[in-house]
């Protein structure tokens, strides 16, 4: 499947199936909290958070893609990130996009 942030792929035309979603809500667990506090007053990369986040978007973009699986799309453009705090501690990251069946352009 191919998965791009662009509104075209080159060579091809398409047809639109769907807006696809794909979310989850992470927290870290106190321990990795209380580092972070700690992180976060002498200054620099939260790393926990770091990693939280890029399993997120992870965990996030495959769900995306398993809906467009569903919808038998060949392609997802124009792909989107969102991140908001859902609650203190707890975030939840949002992948979404356009699923498409490609046509090959002559």
């Amino acid at each position: 499947m191919i998965i791009t942030t662009t509104e075209h792929i080159p060579g091809y035309e398409y047809e639109i199936v769907g807006v696809v979603f794909g979310n989850t809500v992470r927290a870290k667990h106190i321990g990795k909290d209380i580092m972070a506090v700690l992180k976060n007053i002498v200054g620099g990369e939260l790393q926990e958070y770091t990693e939280m986040l890029s399993d997120a978007r992870m965990e996030a973009m495959n769900r995306m893609i398993n809906e467009a699986q569903k919808l038998e799309a060949e392609a997802i453009i124009n792909v989107r990130f969102t991140t908001s705090q859902t609650m203190a501690g707890a975030a939840e990251l949002l992948a979404y996009g356009t699923a498409v069946k490609l046509i090959k352009s002559d």
